[in-house]
């Protein structure tokens, strides 16, 4: 009668059907045999002892390959693999013009990268350079500003140099309403 134990207590197999992964069936063949290390022939063919404890004992996998036998391949399969392990004339050239078309694609990309980032910092060179012109040109039109003396002017253009405020009826309003612009004729009045 075969009789299967989990754990340290007897259990029936086809009761505990959930189970059965945990469960390892024994034979009491031979009475001298102890109950926690009689060998036993589990379905796949295995032998050896019950382990007690929730550990799995370690497979000899590579043995259990071994004694499989070797599946056999149709001779359609067989040439299918061959084929893919082997490719034609026509197919690396295909990938060494492929590869060559990505490298130039990759090389002119990172040349362009390269020009980008040289105008960049060009351009900011140029906006540096064109700020540092325009305080300056502020600094000096401030200083020029400031260096002239208006009542200077006045009295040089009227003592020395003769002239006189406008009279009323000599300065004419003029509204360009075009972007035209205006010339000065000489005339009689």
């Amino acid at each position: 009668m075969a009789r299967t134990t989990y754990g340290n207590r007897p259990t029936n197999a086809y009761r505990n059907t959930n189970t059965r992964q945990n469960i390892r069936t024994e034979t009491r063949t031979a009475p001298q045999r102890s109950a926690r290390q009689a060998p036993h022939q589990s379905p796949g063919g295995r032998t050896g002892s019950y382990v007690y404890g929730s550990a799995a004992p370690k497979l000899n996998l590579q043995q259990e390959m071994e004694q499989q036998p070797r599946r056999t391949l149709s001779n359609a399969t067989r040439k299918n693999r061959d084929k893919a392990r082997h490719m034609s004339l026509g197919y690396v050239l295909f990938l060494a013009l492929a590869m060559c078309v990505a490298g130039y694609v990759l090389i002119h990309y990172i040349q362009l990268q390269a020009d980008i980032t040289t105008a960049t910092e060009r351009i900011a060179s140029q906006e540096k350079e064109l700020n540092n012109l325009r305080v300056a040109n502020d600094e000096e039109l401030s200083r020029i500003t400031s260096s002239i003396d208006m009542e200077e002017v006045k009295r040089v253009a009227i003592g020395e140099l003769g002239m006189v405020y406008p009279q009323e009826g000599q300065v004419i309003t003029y509204t360009n309403e075009g972007k035209d612009y205006v010339r000065k004729v000489e005339g009689s009045n």
